[in-house]
């Protein structure tokens, strides 16, 4: 193993080079060689002209990670590049096992705005109290897992961010999700959907978690489940109306605004 190798994992956003940090495009500039799911390769390809990339499709992660710490370990500056950020369904947290007991190469996690965050952008302000984050893939976790992480988080009266809420294969998990968030909190609670974060085809939607059982989704779609007091607040901008999905904190309240 030689001295000078190092290996970035790099967050890079929702999917625009703006929405990258400095510090992640710095360290993608840097790296010789990429390596990541092919999609992610797409969004950053100007980026990375002549430089060496490997990249795979879903249900390759683990090969990634080996790859990017074996290749780090001969020397080269390596950058593992994920979606959103590195450590939120990310894969800092399969590398770092790798890495575990063995001898390597310096690693350098570098944190990316997650799905949450920008989605909730564009939304308005939905995770602006409490919330948690669940994924509906049952590929890793158990489903009766799921259930009860979305069960307790509705009755702790928490706002909930949805990610991976269906694909090709998991065509009912929204619905199902939606059915056990129905049996804790309202139909008229207000929910939202982002699709295409920072990418081509963007789109948002603020609708009842009634509503919310019956949409067709995606895995480039994030939800917003909101707590009791989520709202929707309507903004007249250039003489029309924009409307956003809103959590108080509670300011106006405790400030008598």
């Amino acid at each position: 193993m030689k001295e000078n190798g190092k290996l970035f994992i790099i967050g890079i956003g929702p999917g625009e080079i703006n929405g990258m940090s400095r510090r992640a495009y710095s360290a993608l500039e840097s790296a010789d060689f990429v390596v990541g799911y092919k999609k992610y390769i797409e969004l950053v390809s100007s980026l990375i002209q002549g430089k060496n990339v490997s990249s795979n499709g879903m249900t390759g992660e683990i090969e990634r990670c080996l790859e990017a710490f074996e290749l780090a370990c001969r020397g080269h500056k390596v950058a593992l590049i994920c979606s959103g950020d590195s450590g939120v369904y990310g894969m800092s947290s399969p590398l770092l096992e790798i890495a575990s007991g063995k001898k390597s190469v310096e690693i350098e996690i570098i944190p990316g705005v997650s799905a949450a965050m920008s989605g909730g952008a564009i939304l308005g302000s939905p995770i602006a109290h409490d919330f948690a984050t669940i994924s509906l893939s049952d590929a890793l976790t158990p489903w009766a897992v799921i259930e009860k992480r979305l069960k307790y988080s509705a009755k702790a009266d928490m706002c909930i961010v949805l990610y991976n809420p269906m694909s090709h294969k998991r065509k009912d998990t929204l619905f199902r999700a939606c059915g056990i968030l129905l049996n804790e909190i309202s139909g008229e609670t207000v929910c939202g959907i982002a699709k295409n974060i920072g990418r081509e085809g963007e789109e948002r939607e603020i609708c009842t978690l009634q509503e919310l059982q019956n949409k067709q989704l995606d895995m480039f779609s994030t939800v917003y489940i909101g707590n009791s007091m989520t709202k929707r607040i309507k903004v007249i901008i250039n003489n029309s109306e924009k409307e956003y999905m809103v959590t108080p904190r509670g300011y106006l309240e405790k400030y008598e605004v």
